[in-house]
């Protein structure tokens, strides 16, 4: 039975799109079988690794408002082990849709139990916003990565966002683990970065990842090309980033037997 993850932060800007697809294709280069699940209505992760929203005729939204079987909609990417269950515009009228239905938090948990024994990792890209979907993705995941960037104004809405994962645990999915929080967009050049990593360390101790994510050129150029940052430039500071990640994930789950030497790639 695979993993799921959902990247969640209701404050745009922060990478969780760049991290649900660069993990997940990190995941893939290792040869774990792994799928996304777009679950935001912008539909960024689907034109990130190679498709067009526009021609997306059969999505996520499907799955939860109309019970189309998931499998049926699958895409293949052109990363081997990584697969995509799409999303389109449409999304954004499902939380409307959603209001009057019976367990109406635990859809996506529904739509994801058909196909989670076909994968390794499951990763949903969760929409910016704390509305329905996302409350359904954290009711579906077994755990939630936060990506905060390493700029000013890092922590604002932190607070708000672990307070409504503390709801979910309490009233929807008492399983719902907090697998860290990822520092993004950090450039060791600027001192606000560095004070800014410090200061997400002191407050949050052991729930921060090892890996810290480094602003990349490489990294911003990917999605204009539909692909990943390991399909782009695998030598990148981005993918390296990003297999390192990867690599902490699976040594958090004790899916990996590396040795110490194997553990880490430096930048």
């Amino acid at each position: 039975m695979g993993k799921v993850i959902a990247i969640a932060n209701q404050k745009g800007g922060v990478g969780k799109t760049t991290t649900a697809i660069n993990l997940a294709a990190g995941l893939a280069v290792l040869e774990h079988k792994t799928l996304i699940i777009d679950a935001d209505p912008q539909a960024n992760s689907t034109s990130g690794v190679g498709f067009d929203p526009r021609n997306i005729k059969t999505s996520i939204y499907e799955c939860i408002i109309d019970d189309v079987d998931p499998k049926n909609i699958i895409l293949n990417t052109t990363t081997p082990f990584l697969d995509l269950l799409p999303a389109h515009i449409d999304l954004v009228g499902a939380e409307i849709e959603m209001i009057n239905l019976p367990n109406r938090e635990k859809m996506m948990r529904k739509v994801i139990s058909m196909i989670r024994d076909n994968y390794d990792f499951i990763i949903i890209d969760c929409s910016p916003s704390l509305g329905l979907i996302t409350v359904n993705s954290l009711t579906a995941a077994d755990s939630v990565i936060i990506p905060v960037q390493c700029e000013y104004f890092a922590l604002e809405g932190l607070g708000k966002l672990l307070n409504t994962i503390k709801i979910v645990q309490t009233r929807l999915n008492p399983a719902l683990d907090i697998e860290g929080i990822l520092l993004t967009m950090y450039d060791n050049r600027l001192n606000l970065a560095k004070q800014v990593v410090d200061e997400v360390k002191t407050h949050f101790q052991q729930m921060v990842f090892r890996t810290i994510i480094n602003r990349n050129t490489k990294l911003s150029e990917a999605p204009s090309f539909g692909i990943s940052i390991m399909m782009h430039d695998i030598n990148s500071t981005g993918a390296i980033n990003y297999l390192n990640f990867a690599r902490e994930i699976l040594q958090k789950n004790d899916l990996t037997k590396l040795t110490n030497a194997e553990k880490e790639i430096n930048v």
